[in-house]
C-alpha cells in the first residue's frame, strides 16, 4: 500500500512539475507536501456513492450544507435532482473509493436587459467529518472555479448561512464580495475569462484524477482477490482437516 501511495504522489509532483515548466497556472493549490488532491468527475453511476455520503452528515452539517435540517428523504430527492447534462459534480474518494467530499457547480443560462447570454454558475460544498482539516472545501471551490472560467461564467454565487464560517472562509479567500441578510450570508465572486492556460490546466486535472482513481480501483480488486484466496486456502484446510478426523 506504502508503494501505490508513493506511486500516486510521485504522479502528481512531476505533473505540477511539467505544468510550471509549460508556464501553465496552477489553480488547484498543493497540500504542504505539494501534492494535487485528485478531484473527480462524478457521474449518474455514481449517485449511490453521493446519497451515501451525504446521508452519513450529521444534523449539523446537513443544516450547514442544505441551509435547512435536511431529512434522508429531502436528501434522497435532491440527489436524484442532479443534472449531471447541465451542472459539474465533483468528488474526492479515499483508499476504499468512498466519497469524503462533494461539490456541485450549478451552471444557469441567463438574459440580461440586453438580451445577451449570461452564463452564472452557484457552488456548494460537503466534507464527511472525518476529512476535515484538510483544505478539501477549498481545494473543490478551486477546481469548480477552473471550470467556470473555461465554460465562459462571469460570476460564481455561494448562498450560505452566516454561522457556516468554513465555507465564508474560502468565499472570502477567492474575493468574493460578501452580503449579509440576517442568518444567511450570500458570496458573490467575478470569474476571470479562461484560456488555453487554464483549459490546458484543467485536462491534465481530469487525467491525474481518473489516473488516481483507477490505481485505486486496481489496488481494491487486488486486495478482495486475494481476500478470496485466502478464503477458499482456508476453507480446504478445513476441509482437510475434517477429512483427517
Amino acid at each position: 500500500m506504502a508503494f501505490v501511495q508513493t506511486l500516486i504522489n510521485s504522479l502528481a509532483v512531476k505533473g505540477r512539475k511539467i505544468l510550471r515548466f509549460a508556464g501553465v497556472p496552477l489553480d488547484i493549490e498543493p497540500n504542504a507536501h505539494d501534492v494535487l488532491v485528485p478531484i473527480c468527475h462524478l457521474h449518474p453511476y455514481n449517485l449511490p456513492d453521493i446519497q451515501k455520503h451525504l446521508l452519513s452528515l450529521n444534523a449539523q452539517d446537513r443544516y450547514l450544507r442544505f441551509g435547512y435540517a435536511a431529512n434522508d428523504e429531502q436528501i434522497t430527492h435532491y440527489v436524484q435532482s442532479l443534472n449531471f447534462k447541465r451542472d459539474e459534480i465533483y468528488g474526492i474518494f479515499n483508499r476504499d473509493l468512498q466519497i469524503l467530499a462533494v461539490a456541485h457547480l450549478a451552471i444557469y443560462d441567463n438574459e440580461n436587459e440586453k438580451e445577451l447570454k449570461q452564463i452564472s454558475a452557484e457552488f456548494g460544498v460537503s466534507v464527511h467529518a472525518s476529512a476535515r482539516g484538510r483544505g478539501y472545501g477549498h481545494q473543490l471551490f478551486k477546481r469548480a472555479l477552473m471550470h467556470a472560467r473555461n465554460a465562459n461564467a462571469s460570476t460564481i454565487l455561494i448562498h450560505a448561512l452566516s454561522e457556516n464560517a468554513p465555507m465564508l472562509k474560502i468565499a472570502r479567500k477567492a474575493g468574493a464580495t460578501l452580503e449579509r441578510d440576517g442568518s444567511e450570508t450570500q458570496a458573490l465572486l467575478k470569474v476571470p475569462k479562461g484560456n488555453l492556460r487554464t483549459l490546458m490546466a484543467e485536462l491534465f486535472t481530469d487525467q491525474y484524477a481518473q489516473t488516481n482513481y483507477s490505481i485505486k480501483e486496481d489496488v481494491k480488486n487486488f486486495w478482495y482477490f486475494m481476500t478470496q484466496v485466502q478464503e477458499i486456502r482456508q476453507g480446504v484446510r478445513a476441509g482437510r482437516h475434517q477429512s483427517a478426523e
